[in-house]
């Protein structure tokens, strides 16, 4: 054990364990749920969307926007990079489809 982990469980807010709950995510052991990260969901349809599919997307997206999320946020931004505003835009956009409209459908598989 490492001398400045912490070893209780993760802090949920009530709220967010009740929601996560109802997708079947109970264990708050570590930073990354069991339930979603594991060997034994990678082998359900919702790991493989989350893990392999969703892998896929990270690494097409890096290569289709040319550099990753925080290269076009940070560098480019600071620059006046006008491509790295739109794919900054974009990256922001699509996180939050992603976060408020797919995850919810994904995670009741």
């Amino acid at each position: 054990m490492g001398l400045l982990s912490n070893p209780n469980p993760i802090e949920v807010n009530p709220k967010l364990a009740a929601e996560l709950a109802g997708y079947g995510i109970t264990n708050y052991d570590s930073l990354i749920p069991a339930d979603v990260m594991s060997w034994t969901s990678l082998f359900t349809i919702r790991g493989f969307i989350l893990m392999v599919v969703g892998g896929f997307l990270v690494g097409f997206g890096t290569r289709y926007a040319g550099g990753c999320t925080s290269g076009h946020a940070i560098m480019g931004l600071s620059n006046l990079q006008w491509p790295s505003l739109v794919a900054t835009i974009c990256f922001m956009i699509g996180g939050f489809i992603m976060a408020n409209l797919i995850l919810p459908h994904i995670l009741t598989l």
